[in-house]
């Protein structure tokens, strides 16, 4: 199977720009980049396939490069509803710093990523000269024809974002100049504005590049992964943890597990196929969601995060809370219900913050062995919490957690 042949088979190439883009996808010794705005200190998931993208491509032996907007995160790329928010510059190229360390960090020392900021070559270009030197060989008709930019002109658009794709196309232009970069990657939403590129580099150098786009990567739901949408998972371990990507990942449909396989993991397709064969013998055991889980948490975090994530995740399913430190209670109950606590006995104290509607449903619990505190049984209506903890772990029922921080 060549390096082409893979990338269709796990349904990582939708458009293609170039009539022989699979010989050059082929050759293994291009240069060629993606890129992405910096609008949040982290990347997410939704990027993370673009990232995995760029390290197959890179193991094959092409040269990555990761364009990190700081002049056109100043902008915005137009969305399908409204102009995006601007954000300050200070923010701008902290986020950048911040991405720069994490895909250096996600690549390692075994892959030579290139990571470059667009604000560097456009920030002393007068406003004269782009349009000179950029806006001349794009036509506005060709614009107006781009999918994202119709769909706006009934709501309305500003000029900035109507320039946008510009932009994004001399990104291009100055990197197959400067650096050799003769094709792009990126998402299919952004199949318009690597086209300008393409085209501009065609009319303006009469050269030829090359560019392919991914399908978009959605939730069950069908929705994309990202911030905007709240449904973002970083890739920065302290925004979102090992744990909270093992969880969400274990619990991954059966209707999108094998696209996730093929996608997030470098598993080969006998792998694959092995795997999805054993997990549609025994769907009830997650075969394909924890080989998921593992691949994916092992290639971002590594061994010794995805082993501790599966450690807590099998700790809370078994109800074994006791030993998990302040850091796994943080968390594993982020978003749970966290109250802070005098020394009172249970008997006031979950009636008085509403985990129990009255002293006799709690005496209720208690004699049905339904009330666990940091893992053990209680009875006991008089029990106070332990105030040498800084977290106490109080579980009603089969499920229902609440926390109680000693501040």
């Amino acid at each position: 199977m060549t390096l082409y042949e893979e990338l269709k088979w796990r349904g990582l190439i939708k458009d293609e720009a170039g009539d022989d883009i699979e010989e050059v996808i082929n050759s293994c010794d291009k240069t060629f980049y993606w890129g992405t705005d910096p609008t949040a200190d982290s990347l997410h998931i939704g990027h993370y396939s673009s990232l995995i993208m760029a390290k197959r491509l890179a193991r094959a032996g092409h040269h990555p490069i990761l364009l990190v907007g700081g002049a056109t995160g100043m902008i915005g790329d137009p969305r399908p509803t409204a102009e995006r928010e601007i954000i300050s510059k200070e923010t701008v190229f902290h986020n950048y710093e911040c991405i720069k360390n994490q895909v250096e960090s996600i690549f390692g020392k075994d892959f030579d990523v290139e990571v470059v900021n667009n604000y560097d070559w456009t920030k002393d270009m007068t406003i004269l000269d782009f349009l000179r030197e950029i806006g001349k060989y794009v036509n506005v008709n060709y614009m107006l024809d781009k999918d994202i930019i119709r769909r706006r002109l009934e709501t309305g658009i500003t000029f900035a974002e109507f320039t946008y794709t510009l932009l994004q196309g001399y990104d291009f232009l100055h990197l197959y100049e400067e650096k050799g970069c003769v094709m792009q990657a990126a998402g299919s939403d952004q199949w318009g504005n690597i086209t300008t590129g393409v085209d501009l580099i065609n009319k303006k150098l009469g050269k030829k590049a090359y560019a392919f786009t991914m399908p978009l990567i959605l939730d069950q739901n069908g929705q994309k992964f990202g911030k905007s949408l709240g449904n973002a998972l970083w890739l920065d371990e302290d925004k979102t943890s090992s744990y909270e990507l093992y969880q969400y990942l274990i619990n991954a449909d059966d209707s999108k597990v094998e696209e996730y396989l093929k996608v997030f993991t470098f598993l080969n397709k006998s792998e694959i196929e092995s795997i999805m064969e054993s997990h549609r013998k025994k769907p009830e055991e997650r075969i394909a969601q924890k080989k998921l889980a593992e691949e994916f948490i092992c290639d971002l975090h590594g061994e010794e995060s995805y082993r501790h994530a599966k450690e807590v995740s099998e700790a809370l399913f078994s109800g074994n809370v006791k030993d998990l430190t302040d850091k796994d209670i943080e968390s594993v109950f982020r978003g749970v219900q966290t109250f802070t606590y005098s020394e009172a006995p249970i008997l006031d104290l979950f009636v008085e913050t509403k985990i129990v509607s009255s002293r006799r449903e709690l005496r209720e619990f208690l004699g049905s062995n339904a009330i666990t505190i940091n893992g053990e049984v209680v009875n006991d209506e008089n029990y106070c919490l332990d105030k040498k903890r800084k977290y106490n772990i109080v579980r009603r029922g089969k499920k229902k957690y609440f926390l109680f921080e000693n501040k």
